[in-house]
Parts: structure tokens; C-alpha cells; sequence
């Protein structure tokens, strides 16, 4: 089946082309290049991985109930609006907004699998045209694995969000080469790790667990890579550089929050609209939301800060969002943590199926012994 035929909004043109600028770098310096970089593009050779063998795809999921998380997660629960609602339309909203972040997880990652390329071919020095080149590989899993699973776990998708596409759009349209590391490793990446490990850490479900669990070990890693990069080059540039990279992030960020309200999902699920307007309102003053909101920046405001981008300014517009607190957070025990979760799911996983079949060994054993 293909993917438009599961879109609940038309998607428009089969693709989007977007004007991409700037130079094609070679370099003939063929030397070892920084350590660290190096490390971090050894491990992303090693830590390849294949999503059909992976994933245990025979794992159910209920359509309705993909995550298998409380009811008080949406918005609109305990309003007026949601009580009205039978429970037929309940589930759709759950399976809606299910697939509405799920489709924004799989479009996000063929951006930046796109801007992960962009800085295999813009980026000056080999080593992390090295890396990047590994990046690349892996934002193509993440996208076939979330592909995937709209496909033959939800049955729906949503296209692209236009507040992420806005996003990708002034990433991939800037001719510096640093601005793919800015607006991917940074800002998209930084606020879809927070999401995934939000997600990972609630889900009821197995199968959604282990997809969270494996990307967030290579997102991890794509972090560090932008942290790494730009902490070197930002050291050097002038205030008036600096101040442009800043303006760039404060906007990407509040494009990042406003794309969470989910407007679409609302107007697809029927609703008049004075009712998608009192489903927006609750939405704004959820106190689930607004929590989530704010971990979301967990890992996009120390990142911020680790790289240069600190001024006055800029903390003020994180005050304003109400995440300014975050920069406290300890990216490398994030990204530890999320080391440790996804090998304790394979753990996890590989002693159950040995246990099985201890189990099955055992039946046919004792079969044997009944017929005898």
C-alpha cells in the first residue's frame, strides 16, 4: 500500500523540493583528525544495526492504544469535549494523535538523513565527513523503522508538520555549512531525542519500547557529534556570527513548541470548529502538555549552551518558554542512560526468547516421555 493512501490529509505534491546552497568541500588533508571525533565515528561503525532483524516485529500493537499510556496524556481529557465524545471517538483520537507523532518522528528523520548528507558534502574537515557519512546510514534505518511501523502497526500517517518544515526548509536553504549541524543535531534532533526517551519511559508496549529505545542510542550519538563540531568552530566566530546562529535558534525553537499543539489532528477527527477551537485551548493549558513541553528542551538548552550560544538574550527567550532551567541538565548521563535502557531492552528481550525456548524444548521433551 502506499503511504499516501494512509494519510489522513492529503500530502500534496509525491515530493518537496527544497533549494539546497552552498559549496561541495573536498579536503586532501588525510590525516587521523580529532580523537574524539574519531572515537565517536568508531562507534557509529560499531553500533550499526539492522531493523528488521533488531525489532521484534511479530510484536502486536493496538491501533487504538499504541503506547498504552493513561488517558490523562491528552489534552483534552476531563474537558467538556472530551466527555461529550463516545468511546468510539475516543479511541480515534488515540490513535490519531498516535499516528500524528509518529508521522512527525519518520518525517523528521528523512530530514535529517538529508542534512546528515548535506554536511557529509559541506563540512571542511574529513573526520567529520567520516562521522556524518555513519549519521547518514543511520537516519535511513530510523526512517524505514518508523515507516514501517505506521504502515503495519497504526494503518495511518500524517504528512509533514509546517512548523517542521519551516524548520527544515531554512536548514537546508543556508548556504554555511554550519547551519545543518544547527538546525539538525541541535534543535530537531535535540527535541526528538527528548521525545523518544519521554515516550520510551511510558510506553506500556513492547514494540513501540524497543523502536524508541534502539533509535535514541544512535540519536545519542548525533548529538554529540553536533556538540563536538560546533563547540570548535563557534569559538572563532565574531559577535555579529554569533548573534545570527542565536536569532536562528530562537526561532527554530519556537517553531519546535508550536508544532506540538497538533492542530491537524483535530480538524481530521471530525470536530466542528468551535469544537477543534476548545480542543486548541485545552491543549494550551494542559498541565500535561506543558510538563511535556518542557522536557522537550532537556536536551536542546544544555546543548545550546555547551556550544557558545549563551547570551542574555537568548536565556531570556528560554525563560519565556519556560525551559531556561533546563540548562542545568548533564548531557553526557543523558546520553549514558540512553546507552544502558537500550541494552537492557536487548537483555530483556534475548532472555525472554531463551526462556521460551527452554519452554518449548522442555514440552517436546515431555511429549516424548507421555508417548513413551
Amino acid at each position: 500500500m502506499s503511504t499516501h493512501d494512509l494519510y489522513t490529509i492529503p500530502a500534496g505534491l509525491s515530493t518537496w523540493d527544497v533549494q539546497m546552497s552552498g559549496a561541495s568541500r573536498f579536503t586532501w588533508e588525510y590525516d587521523d583528525g580529532r580523537d574524539r571525533m574519531l572515537a565517536l565515528y568508531q562507534k557509529g561503525k560499531d553500533k550499526q544495526w539492522d531493523s528488521v532483524k533488531r525489532i521484534d516485529w511479530d510484536l502486536e500493537v493496538d491501533p487504538y492504544n499504541v503506547l498504552g499510556i493513561p488517558d490523562e496524556t491528552i489534552a483534552i481529557h476531563g474537558t467538556p469535549l472530551w466527555e461529550r465524545m463516545d468511546e468510539r471517538t475516543r479511541q480515534e483520537v488515540r490513535r490519531h494523535g498516535a499516528a500524528w507523532q509518529f508521522s512527525q518522528f519518520l518525517h523528521g528523520e528523512q530530514g535529517a538523513m538529508i542534512c546528515s548528507a548535506k554536511i557529509v558534502e559541506s563540512v571542511p574537515d574529513l573526520d567529520s565527513k567520516f562521522y556524518a557519512a555513519t549519521q547518514t546510514m543511520d537516519e535511513a534505518r530510523h526512517a524505514e523503522t518508523y515507516a514501517r511501523f505506521l504502515q503495519e502497526k497504526v494503518g495511518l500517517a500524517y504528512p509533514i508538520n509546517q512548523h517542521l518544515k519551516a524548520l527544515l526548509d531554512s536548514t537546508l536553504g543556508d548556504s554555511r555549512w554550519d547551519m545543518p549541524y544547527l538546525g539538525m543535531q541541535v534543535l530537531i534532533e535535540g527535541l526528538a531525542l527528548a521525545a523518544f526517551g519521554v515516550m520510551r519511559d511510558i510506553t506500556t508496549k513492547p514494540l513501540p519500547k524497543q523502536i524508541l529505545a534502539y533509535v535514541m542510542q544512535d540519536e545519542a550519538r548525533h548529538v554529540a557529534f553536533g556538540r563536538m563540531a560546533l563547540r570548535d568552530y563557534y569559538r572563532n566566530l565574531s559577535e555579529s556570527e554569533l548573534r545570527e546562529r542565536e536569532d536562528f535558534v530562537i526561532e527554530g525553537c519556537y517553531l519546535m513548541r508550536d508544532r506540538l499543539r497538533g492542530e491537524e489532528t483535530w480538524e481530521r477527527l471530525g470536530l466542528s470548529p468551535s469544537e477543534v477551537a476548545e480542543a486548541m485551548e485545552a491543549t494550551e493549558h494542559s498541565e500535561y502538555l506543558r510538563l511535556f513541553r518542557s522536557l522537550l528542551f532537556s536536551r536542546i538548552v544544555p546543548c545550546v549552551k555547551d556550544i557558545g550560544l549563551w547570551s542574555p538574550r537568548l536565556r531570556q527567550a528560554y525563560a519565556d518558554m519556560g525551559v531556561l532551567d533546563m540548562a542545568g541538565q548533564s548531557l553526557e548521563a543523558l546520553m549514558r542512560q540512553d546507552e544502558e535502557i537500550a541494552d537492557q531492552v536487548d537483555a530483556e528481550r534475548f532472555a525472554q526468547e531463551e526462556a521460551d525456548r527452554h519452554a518449548e524444548v522442555a514440552g517436546t521433551i515431555a511429549l516424548g516421555e507421555a508417548g513413551a
